[in-house]
């Protein structure tokens, strides 16, 4: 099979907003890092693993159902959030569950399960569907103490947006031209695709949405910050994937700018399935990937990640000195995955910060 049948570079692929009926009784997903699995119902049993059971290194799971048993088999971690299953088989390193109905005891390290009954503050990624025949974008609204699924009894609490309150982007446009329409009060519509951009996508309004759609991939050309929010209320990044160019970027997305000090507990900005890659794909350098300088702000499963095999991969070729750099205090983390930076692949100098779930591999590259 695919990679001598293990499942550890399965990487980028998602599912969302789906109800299963498993033809065999039970479905597989059998991933790594960066494939999120959401607002899912599984009329019958997940399998997490690949056939044959090779080595797979996910994983993530959140606002969903699954009918039956989940069985990792041979996946290293996983996290599931404010879910709902009907049983779980089986732990190997680590296995999270925060809000989950269904989950095992707290046991860890023997099984390996860290459960905590809810998840502290939550609010699901915002996601694109049909209105009889109109496109929409459902905002799902902030919880606290969450217990599992959103949708479980009725409509699902939340704002619901026309999509001509988007600027429905499509590669080659410009970064000057998203700018332009977020200044106009527009949110972003990323459709699938690779987006160059040659100075910030600049995020100053609150509750502004950015969602990317089958992971829309910005590329910064000449060493700019892709992307940098403004230190205001209830910005939501979700879906898309952030790729180093060949000349080096301080950053690569900023929420706040230095030195932010707002109170952001009632409407907090979410980062959800928002991934960053230096290398892989070909040499890519940023000193620092990701900096959070907002109060409150939910980074909601990211795999932050500098290439250790792929195109464009070495020590000094793919240079990314720092993963995630947390300034801001009261930042919490559902999902962290981060790997392989030259320096520090976390550092977190805020106050009062919480990690649910981190999975961590250092530099396999470092010269002796």
């Amino acid at each position: 099979g695919w990679f001598n049948g293990n499942a550890t570079q399965n990487f980028w692929r998602s599912a969302e907003n789906l109800a299963l009926v498993p033809v065999s009784g039970t479905n597989r997903w059998a991933v790594a890092q960066a494939a999120p699995f959401r607002r899912m119902h599984v009329r019958g049993g997940l399998n997490l693993a690949p056939s044959g059971y090779g080595w797979a290194s996910g994983g993530y799971i959140a606002d969903s159902r699954v009918d039956g048993q989940v069985g990792p088999y041979s996946q290293q971690q996983w996290y599931t959030r404010d879910s709902v299953i009907g049983g779980w088989l089986n732990g190997v390193w680590n296995m999270v569950f925060s809000g989950v109905q269904g989950a095992p005891a707290q046991s860890f390290p023997n099984p390996p399960y860290t459960t905590l009954d809810t998840t502290p503050v939550s609010r699901e990624k915002p996601f694109l569907y049909v209105s009889g025949s109109e496109f929409r974008v459902f905002l799902p609204e902030k919880r606290t103490g969450a217990r599992g699924v959103t949708w479980g009894s009725g409509t699902p609490r939340g704002t619901s947006l026309p999509l001509s309150q988007f600027y429905v982007a499509r590669p080659g446009v410009s970064a000057a031209t998203l700018n332009q329409a977020l200044a106009q009060g527009l949110h972003l519509l990323l459709t699938p695709g690779i987006y160059h951009v040659d100075q910030p996508i600049q995020v100053n309004r609150a509750g502004t949405v950015v969602l990317g759609l089958g992971y829309a991939t910005l590329v910064p050309d000449n060493g700019t910050t892709v992307l940098k929010v403004a230190d205001v209320d209830g910005v939501r990044l979700a879906g898309f994937l952030v790729d180093a160019g060949p000349v080096n970027s301080a950053t690569l997305l900023e929420v706040g700018p230095a030195g932010a000090s707002a109170d952001h507990s009632a409407n907090p900005t979410t980062v959800q399935d928002v991934f960053v890659r230096i290398g892989g794909a070909g040499a890519g350098k940023a000193t620092t990937s990701m900096v959070i300088n907002s109060r409150h702000t939910i980074v909601d499963h990211t795999w932050v990640w500098r290439a250790d095999h792929g195109t464009g991969v070495g020590w000094e070729t793919n240079r990314a000195d720092y993963g995630i750099v947390v300034n801001g205090d009261d930042v919490l983390c559902t999902g962290l995955f981060v790997e392989h930076f030259n320096k520090y692949d976390v550092q977190w100098n805020g106050q009062r910060g919480r990690t649910i779930f981190f999975q961590n591999e250092k530099a396999y590259d470092a010269p002796n």
